[in-house]
Order: C-alpha cells, then structure tokens, then sequence
C-alpha cells in the first residue's frame, strides 16, 4: 500500500515509545532506529518504570530434602534442624524501586550515500532493596529452643542474635543494588542503493554499582550464620569485618566507573514509499577489568571447641579466619552481546505495523568479584560440594523478547498505536536481587507533529510479570531457593520530542 508523504513522515518514526524490557539488567531494546530515519533527524526521549515486586518466603521444602527438615523452612545453609522455620511464608515487601532511562539520537545525511550518527542510552542496570519492615527471626515457641534437644551447646546470647535479622536485612541495613550503564555509540552508514544501508561502529560504554548483601539467607556473606555442617561451637554466629575488625556490616561491593569499547555492525533494507523498513543489527559483549571494594567476613573467635574438634568453622573454611590473607586481583565483568531485529511496513491506507525482536546472550554473563571469588570457593569446599564457588550474580537462559504494534494516521497532525510485548525471561530461578521471570505487555502511545518535520510522542505500558523463585547465589544451579515472587505488575511511561533538519 503507497502512502502519501505526510503519512510517511508522521508514521516512518513512529517506533514504540517505550522500548523497555525487564529480563536480567536489560533496560532498553538498544534501538538504531534514530539513525535509519530519513534526512537529518534528532530526538531525545525519558522513560520510567514503577514495578511493584513482592512475594512470600518459601513454606516448605524445596529440592530433595536430604538436607533439611521435609515439612518445613529453613535458611540456606546446610543444617539439618530447620532453624528460621518460623520465617515460612512471612511477606517481603516490594524490592523494586522506579527509576528512569535517558535516549538520544543525532543523525547526519552527509550525502546520498553516506551517513553519521551518535546515539546516547543507558542499556543495562538495576535497582532494588529490601526493607527492614520485613519479618525477623522469632526465637519464641521457634525451633531454636528445640535445638537443645540435640546436645549441642548454645548460649542465650545466641537466642538474642535471630532478632536482630531477617532473611534480607539486618540492623544495619538491607540487601539492595544499584547498578548503572551509559552508552554513547557513534555509527556510520554506506548506501550503496537507496534501498540499502550497511552501517558499523563503535560503542563507549560506562559502568557503575553497589551490591550489599543483608540477612540470614546470605549466610556468613549477610553477616549472620547457623549452620551444623561447620560449625559445632557456636550454631548461630554473627562476624567480624575482615578489614577492620569490628562489625561486620554483610557484605559490599563497590563497582568503580570504569569504561570500555565495543562494536555495532548491522544492514537494513527499506522501500520508503510504503513506509517497509527491516534492520539486523548485532552488537558485541563489552569487558571490564576492575579493582572492586569489597568487605567480608572473618569468625569473631578461633578458640577451637570443646565437642567436635574439627567442624568450627575456620577448620572447614579457614578463608574466615583472621589468619587468611587475600590475594589483589581484578574482577571482570562482561555486558552481553545481542542482536536486534526490527520490521516495519505499510500494511494499509494510513496504517503501519512495527516489530522489534531481541536476543541478549545473558547465560554468559556472570558477576564474581575477586575476593568473594575466593571467598565462595572456600564455602563449597568446606561442605564437601567441591572447589567451585559460585558467582555473586548469574542467569541460567539467554533472552528473547519482542515488541509489536499497529500505528495508524487519524490526520496530518496526530497518530496512535497500539503496542504490545513479550520477554521470556531468564528461567523460573532468579536472583534474589531482581525476582521476575519475564512478562507480557500491552500499550498505547500517541504522536502529535506540530510540523510535518517536529513532533512529540508519549506512551505507556502495563506489564504483567512472570513468576519467580528467587535463589541466593549459593544455591545457583539447583532446585532449592528463598522466596516465591507470584502476581507482580509495573507500569513504564515515556515521552519523546523529536525534529528533522
């Protein structure tokens, strides 16, 4: 279907406005659609998102149960007597808190058969925390009390530790991240016919954050153990900051901004009289090499105990002892590589439907600082589970999501659409630090162009997001995690202003 060069003009940059995804850090759809359009073009456009994340903790066992207590809860260690059973089922409020994406595109037509542009976005981040209005431990009538039973020597003192915890906070805080990227990508086009443009570049991307880790489902990492496979002195324990001796807080890592180079290469067909557009573009995992801060724990005392000698806690880990020396190194982190597929066309009178399809290889991706690296290591060989470790954050699926719509001329100054979405998500076991399992979406969006060169669009989506157990790091690759995260929703709204030149 031809259309008229009003329609084209109002309807050939009239992507969804909220390209926003939500599997893993993935924050936009890292759209080239700004440097595809005709002439010379420039936007800027902000988004938000308000996500409510909540859920339950577990309230029964999970995975196959040689470990623990069948008919109950309890925290993510390898104890046999079902201590924090009395957190089962206890409410965790909502983790996820709003926050907001800036995009730019500039674009030059040098000549009929070149082109150059800079496109601004901030692709990849997260930001959560947990709330210390959360349920704690409750030693009353608690299986604690029953741990006497068994002969194994505990102190009251020990009683009053629980109540000072939960299972994602402390009295020193909550488990949270903050995680931020910029990306400045300066691309060139070739155009060997009028049909087809093959384009490249570069990608100079930033990358900071801060991960604290609060609670009893951390263990020793969240500043608060009870565990019989290590420990027989004390069954409860709190620790001592590995630096400085004193309190120890849980741990923290602090990303610096650091900076690093990658590449876009890409082709895009289109037949600009029917508004068809149809663009492959691939972009290329970045590496960071960096020195994170990070704080750990050591045992508060390394008197050997009276019963069982040879299950305290520095016998089985002695990279907890405040003997152990850790060695300088860098961490390194990767931001996945992905592929972008986005189709258009006129499909009748007035009318033009959209797709975005996008692949993030997120199943190669992994955070493990250098120090809790060694750290967790020394966790899994101590409880008999080998020299492994495992990373701070990992994801066990690659993403695949996809964006549609329909978007239809009303008359020379104003079109709408309609917009709907899907993203796979990662896998049914999540990171306790951002639990959802993909979503479906649906939209709408509206363009007003105050010339047929200048105009303005805004749009919102409501996302249904998919179920999730959130797992603590150690329990990555097994069936056994923390929470159920069921029936959680957000909300995205962006707007846009843009003009050709």
């Amino acid at each position: 279907m031809k259309l008229n060069p009003i329609s084209i003009a109002i309807l050939s940059s009239f992507l969804p406005t909220t390209l926003l995804h939500a599997a893993a850090l993935d924050r936009s759809s890292q759209s080239i659609s700004g440097f595809l359009q005709p002439d010379n073009y420039v936007d800027i456009s902000y988004t938000v998102l308000d996500a409510d994340l909540s859920g339950n903790m577990r309230n029964q066992a999970s995975g196959d149960g040689k470990d623990f207590d069948p008919n109950g809860w309890n925290m993510p260690t390898a104890d046999r007597v079902n201590i924090g059973n009395e957190l089962a089922g206890s409410k965790l409020s909502d983790i996820a808190e709003r926050f907001g994406i800036l995009n730019a595109n500039l674009k030059f037509q040098i000549s009929e058969k070149f082109s150059a542009g800079l496109i601004f976005d901030q692709p990849f981040g997260a930001k959560s925390s947990y709330t210390s209005s959360d349920p704690k431990h409750n030693v009353v009538n608690s299986s604690f009390v029953d741990i006497l039973n068994n002969g194994i020597p505990i102190g009251s003192d020990q009683y009053a530790l629980a109540k000072n915890y939960g299972a994602f906070h402390n009295i020193d805080g909550n488990t949270s991240v903050d995680v931020s990227t910029n990306n400045l990508s300066l691309l060139a086009g070739f155009h060997p016919t009028k049909n087809i443009t093959i384009y490249g570049g570069l990608a100079y991307q930033s990358l900071e954050g801060e991960v604290k880790l609060r609670g009893s489902a951390y263990g020793p990492l969240g500043g608060y153990l009870c565990n019989t496979e290590t420990t027989y002195a004390k069954l409860c324990t709190t620790f001592n900051d590995k630096d400085t001796g004193q309190h120890y807080k849980g741990y923290e890592a602090k990303i610096p901004e650091e900076t690093a180079f990658g590449y876009i290469v890409g082709a895009a067909y289109q037949i600009p009289e029917i508004a068809l557009k149809a663009s492959f573009t691939y972009r290329s995992e970045i590496e960071y090499e960096m020195n994170v801060s990070e704080k750990l724990p050591q045992v508060k005392s390394e008197t050997l105990p009276l019963l069982h000698p040879g299950y305290h806690i520095i016998d089985k880990i002695p990279e907890l002892s405040s003997k152990y020396k850790y060695t300088e190194g860098k961490s390194k982190i990767i931001t996945p590589q992905s592929i972008n597929l986005d189709l258009q066309s006129g499909i009748m009178a007035n009318t033009l439907a959209y797709a975005n399809i996008r692949w993030v290889n997120w199943k190669s991706f992994t955070v493990r600082p250098h120090k809790v690296g060694i750290l967790s290591e020394g966790i899994t060989k101590g409880q008999g589970k080998g020299p492994d470790g495992f990373n701070l954050i990992a994801y066990n699926k690659d993403q695949i999501s996809a964006i549609f719509g329909i978007a239809r001329k009303l008359n020379d100054k104003l079109a709408l659409s309609i917009i709907g979405g899907w993203d796979s998500g990662l896998g049914e076991y999540t990171t306790t630090l951002g639990p959802s399992d993909g979503f479906w979406s649906a939209g709408f969006g509206g363009q007003y162009s105050f010339t047929p060169k200048t105009f303005v669009q805004a749009g919102a989506r409501y996302f249904w997001m998919g179920d999730a157990k959130s797992q603590s790091a150690s329990w990555y690759g097994t069936s056994r995690y923390d929470a159920d995260f069921k029936d959680n929703t957000a909300i995205g709204m962006s707007v846009k202003l843009a003009h050709r030149f």
